[in-house]
């Protein structure tokens, strides 16, 4: 999925919807309403007690993801000498894509500057503000808007730890991953939280990232390093930082002169 043809088919998939829910903005509208039930006020199927306990697995679900590149470079913060719990280039992977696609480009760049209504808050659902199509960020959302779907590209990282794993489970990784990403966009369309179209773009702005770095780091020529790599610029980075801390530590404990 990390090759020329992976990258192919996300982009035709981001363009497909692009165009679609461009022309035609209220194929967003008809399937938020699937969710809602207009007979009685504000009521989203995905606010229910079983969706909540879902959508509360499923970011518990991400974080345990992430969690192992995160454990991997702490340990190796406090012990330099060993080993990383996780082969370098992989931790880096992990926390660089994390951080640049969920964290940077969906968190800070969209979702607080395209001022995209969210379902719950337009018109045709009983909010207060007027539905606008993906590509107009000039709606009244002050911050974390719609546009694109916060929890749904955190799910869609996990791609990013699912490319890692041995060949013969890859492919069954990277789809469960696929799939986790697609049910809680799913969740969050039941919720009133994010329309149709939110949920795609998430899905194709994280691959796009996750492909890039995976690029770098692992496949091209011009940029790829190895594992051993990593390690030794880690150790760069932590051994002067363990030495100062012990510097700090012995200066604490040693006696007063007077």
């Amino acid at each position: 999925m990390m090759n020329r043809n992976g990258a192919l088919i996300v982009l035709s998939i981001g363009t497909a919807v692009g165009l679609l829910f461009g022309l035609y903005p209220q194929l967003d509208l008809k399937i938020s309403a699937l969710f809602f039930d207009p007979a009685r006020y504000k009521l989203w199927m995905g606010v229910s007690y079983p969706f909540w306990l879902a959508r509360t697995g499923a970011s518990w679900l991400t974080a345990l993801v992430a969690a192992p590149a995160f454990v991997s470079l702490a340990l190796k913060l406090l012990f330099p000498q060993r080993p990383a719990l996780l082969p370098g280039r992989a931790g880096l992977v992990m926390i660089v894509t994390l951080a640049l696609g969920p964290g940077l480009v969906v968190n800070d760049i969209f979702k607080d500057h395209w001022g995209r209504p969210r379902p719950i808050d337009v018109t045709v659902f009983t909010g207060p503000d007027p539905f606008l199509p993906w590509w107009d960020p000039r709606g009244p959302c002050p911050k974390n808007c719609s546009f694109v779907a916060g929890e749904p590209s955190g799910a869609f990282w996990t791609v990013a730890p699912a490319v890692l794993v041995p060949a013969p489970w890859r492919i069954l990784a990277t789809s469960a991953a696929v799939v986790f990403g697609m049910a809680v966009g799913l969740l969050r369309v039941a919720a009133g939280g994010h329309f149709f179209s939110d949920v795609a773009f998430s899905g194709v702005f994280t691959f796009v990232i996750i492909w890039l770095v995976h690029g770098l780091i692992y496949r091209w020529r011009q940029t790829r390093i190895t594992d051993a790599a990593v390690e030794r610029w880690l150790d760069k980075v932590t051994t002067p930082i363990q030495r100062a801390g012990t510097w700090i530590a012995g200066r604490r404990t040693r006696p007063d002169p007077t």
